[in-house]
């Protein structure tokens, strides 16, 4: 586990415990450390990162009033090597599903090429959203 991110989100949660639970066991992230007594922990999934920080321990960077879903207007991009899995994991775990997977070309601008992502979007115990996605490459535009 590396510590070479560049960003790494810091999500705020209501409950620290259901959250860890969500990441660690229902869609498999790794725990790199944990600060029981702040309800905080650093995760990491296939080089990405978060950390998840329990609203009752620490405020202090929260700049007005939290409200559900949290996070609203703001997707993380999560690379996988294997999007089927995680997936298949989300939903063997009734997980909320925001939306199911599609394979999804967008254009690159000034350039004849499209890039491709399998994808899909879960919703975390707070609202967050994540997209999960496995890189599907390029492709010419058809002219």
């Amino acid at each position: 586990m590396s510590m070479e991110c560049s960003l790494i989100p810091e999500l705020k949660c209501d409950d620290y415990e259901q959250s860890l639970i969500f990441y660690r066991d229902m869609l498999g992230f790794d725990v790199m450390y944990v600060r029981e007594d702040e309800g905080f922990a650093m995760l990491e999934y296939q080089g990405s990162q978060l950390m998840i920080d329990s609203l009752r321990h620490c405020s202090r960077f929260v700049t007005g009033m939290m409200e559900k879903p949290y996070g609203r207007g703001v997707s993380f991009q999560i690379r996988t090597a294997d999007v089927d899995a995680i997936y298949k994991r989300a939903k063997d775990n009734s997980l909320q599903i925001f939306l199911p997977m599609e394979t999804k070309w967008y254009g690159v601008p000034n350039k004849d090429i499209e890039v491709g992502n399998k994808q899909f979007l879960v919703q975390d115990p707070d609202g967050y959203l994540l997209r999960f996605y496995e890189d599907l490459g390029e492709r010419q535009l058809e002219k």
